[in-house]
């Protein structure tokens, strides 16, 4: 019976009839951290004053409410400049976009690089609508060690790092595997 669906088709074809699986990781996980991001953000913005802080881990981890006006580690945040918040929703939005393309052009069997792309969209996208609806992102993860600080940064910046880290590891792997054929 399959020699005569492949006679009928053709070789080659019967991969390209079936229906391809719905990709519900690249809509969920990304919703879901938006949700997550814009949750957090909210409670900060309702609990925690502008520039207060509580300790999580003492003398590691503080929740610090912080606004970054900048783009990502705080670049450009103590810069001012004529339509600053605009040029950069405009620059996020064309960078979640092209993402966005590279996401979809994506094979199926491709779930490592899915999730990394879905993670980083995600936190794009969390932090994008911070700035469109108030000019600002809020911060408030303080990470630091005696009178070193890290960046301050949200579940959304967490996402994309993390995102950008499954890449890296996805592209290094496929480096180890394609020079080994």
């Amino acid at each position: 019976m399959a020699e005569a669906v492949d006679e009928a088709i053709g070789p080659g074809e019967v991969d390209a009839a079936a229906p391809t699986p719905p990709r519900r990781i690249e809509l969920w996980l990304p919703v879901a951290i938006v949700g997550l991001d814009q949750l957090t953000k909210f409670l900060v913005n309702q609990r925690l004053p502008l520039h207060s802080s509580v300790t999580v881990i003492p003398g590691l981890v503080d929740f610090t409410h912080v606004r970054n006006t900048g783009a990502a580690f705080g670049i450009l945040n103590a810069v001012e400049f004529p339509f600053k918040t605009v040029i950069i929703a405009v620059i996020a939005s064309a960078a979640l976009v092209g993402v966005g393309m590279y996401a979809a052009s994506l094979a199926h069997h491709q779930l490592v690089a899915r999730i990394g792309l879905a993670l980083i969209i995600g936190g794009a996208a969390g932090n994008l609508i911070d700035r469109i609806a108030a000019g600002s992102v809020i911060d408030f993860v303080d990470v630091y060690w005696r009178s070193w600080h890290f960046w301050a940064f949200n579940v959304a910046d967490s996402a994309i790092t993390i995102g950008v880290a499954i890449m890296i590891l996805d592209m290094l792997g496929t480096e180890k595997h394609t020079a080994g054929a």
